[in-house]
């Protein structure tokens, strides 16, 4: 993936204060994604959750918007009723989704 290609939606909102619950990234993500044939849930590799400098968040890539709509506005539009900051992901490298 190339630099600047995920957005980052954190768990601060415009106002500055912190959105709760605090497992939010991980039960956003949860809703798409699926069980693989070991039982285990895998997230979507367009919606993933990650801590960033101590801060829960979840990363998007912004290609979901156009491989699945859908879900790309469900996520999009979760951000924006609450409120919360949404970025572009400046991670490089390794770090990077």
């Amino acid at each position: 993936m190339q630099s600047g290609s995920n957005l980052v939606i954190t768990g601060i909102q415009e106002n500055g204060r912190k959105f709760r619950p605090s497992d939010w990234p991980e039960r956003l993500s949860s809703t798409l994604a699926s069980f693989h044939s070991d039982n285990r849930l895998r997230y979507s590799p367009g919606v993933q959750p990650c801590m960033i400098e101590g801060e829960y968040c979840l990363v998007v890539a912004r290609w979901l918007e156009t491989v699945n709509p859908v879900a790309f506005d469900y996520v999009m539009e979760f951000a924006r009723a609450n409120r919360l900051r949404i970025q572009a992901d400046r991670r490089t490298g390794e770090r990077a989704l």
